[in-house]
């Protein structure tokens, strides 16, 4: 049996978009990628991100912020950054991991404007399927 792949989803604050893509990759692919997340800083989980999740099936509640740093010493095969900042300033990994931008929207800053507490949760809810469907993708979407 073939050894899964060590991916990181990295963000600026881990608290929504590489939170989402954990979940995934842990919910869908599981048996073939070993997934952590991280932040460049943590500013905690976002609720709505939980919810988002949750009405999907896939429960990331017990999950929390952990910063980039963390995993100095992890060799991870990828490293996938879901926001343009997160890959701007993306610090240097040990070993040969491949450092790929799959780059989402940020679903607090689509939301900040609107008043309507379902129609902010849309804004989770449409990027949290984008990022399943980029998930369901893996492993072979890390090769391009």
């Amino acid at each position: 049996m073939k050894d899964k792949i060590k991916v990181l989803f990295l963000c600026t604050g881990n608290s929504c978009r590489s939170q989402m893509a954990e979940g995934w990759a842990r919910h869908l692919k599981g048996e073939v990628i070993d997934v952590f997340s991280a932040g460049i800083e943590t500013h905690g989980l976002n609720p709505n991100a939980v919810k988002a999740m949750a009405e999907a099936g896939v429960d990331i509640s017990g999950h929390y912020s952990q910063n980039v740093d963390e995993f100095a010493d992890v060799k991870f095969d990828y490293v996938v950054t879901v926001c343009g900042h997160a890959n701007e300033t993306c610090p240097f990994f040990a070993g040969d991991a491949k450092v790929v931008f799959a780059g989402f929207d940020d679903p607090p800053k689509m939301a900040q404007e609107l008043d309507d507490e379902d129609q902010k949760l849309d804004c989770y809810r449409e990027v949290r399927d984008q990022i399943r469907d980029y998930v369901m993708g893996l492993p072979e979407a890390l090769s391009i």
